[in-house]
């Protein structure tokens, strides 16, 4: 049986422009992007390089704002939207001087909540993320994979209702990234964040979302939105399925036609 999220808005974007000077032409980066993300929904986002994917992440986080359009939060435009949802991008920026467990703690030690408190919530949750018995060791010691695990999970100790992952495994070999593709759907079917994943992989895409979003080259505007209804919890030999074929089929299609 597919997910069932609630049906409110964590997110929507309603004909989002977005153009920049590059070396003194004027290139149109988004153009028309209109898109919901209901509260617990799992969304991922495909598209040429190049179409404006992290463009909109950044929008949606508040690091940079829109030419015209409007980003709604929980169903309320916002303009100071910085800090109110949770951001990883493909590198997992943790600071090398320090251990794992301040690391994780970070956003809630920037934020000016009780550090003895975050520090025994990320204790907590050590096991669920695969870092337990390596709190007090440095990123430099850790497997790609493993950093990446401390990232997602700082991310998640932000507390935020609303976390964007800016092709977090891509960087990863194949064999790593599957597992952590699985692990994250365990962790997002726990916790139900409402989840932007960007990725260039359409397997990872269909695998991990209730709903894929194909982007046009640019400028960037959203073309097909495809429902996954493949069942929860997934398994890898759904990857070989009629159905996951068949979707799969879809998507390379949309995308091969630009």
């Amino acid at each position: 049986m597919s997910s069932c999220p609630d049906t409110v808005s964590e997110i929507e974007l309603h004909e989002v422009y977005k153009a920049f000077r590059v070396n003194g032409t004027i290139v149109t980066a988004l153009a028309g992007v209109n898109l919901a993300a209901a509260r617990g929904e799992f969304i991922t986002l495909i598209g040429p390089s190049g179409c404006g994917k992290s463009t909109l992440l950044n929008i949606i986080c508040g690091l940079i704002e829109p030419d015209s359009g409007e980003v709604l939060l929980d169903g309320q435009p916002v303009r100071q939207r910085t800090g109110m949802v949770g951001y990883m991008l493909q590198k997992d920026l943790l600071l090398p001087w320090r251990k794992v467990l301040d690391n994780l703690i970070l956003g809630p030690e920037i934020a000016g909540s009780d550090r003895k408190a975050a520090r025994q919530e990320a204790e907590s949750l050590l096991p669920l993320f695969g870092l337990q018995g390596f709190e007090h060791s440095y990123p430099a010691t850790l497997s790609g994979g493993m950093r990446q695990r401390a990232a997602l999970l700082r991310t998640f100790l932000c507390r935020r209702n609303v976390m964007l992952l800016d092709e977090p495994f891509g960087a990863l070999d194949a064999l790593t990234r599957r597992d952590l593709q699985q692990w994250l759907t365990e962790v997002w079917e726990r916790f139900r964040q409402t989840i932007l994943f960007v990725t260039h992989d359409v397997d990872e895409a269909l695998y991990l979302a209730d709903r894929v979003c194909v982007m046009t080259p640019r400028p960037g505007r959203i073309k097909l939105e495809l429902h996954v209804p493949l069942r929860r919890p997934r398994q890898r030999d759904m990857l070989s399925s009629n159905e996951f074929m068949t979707l799969k089929g879809e998507l390379l299609a949309s995308l091969e036609a630009g």
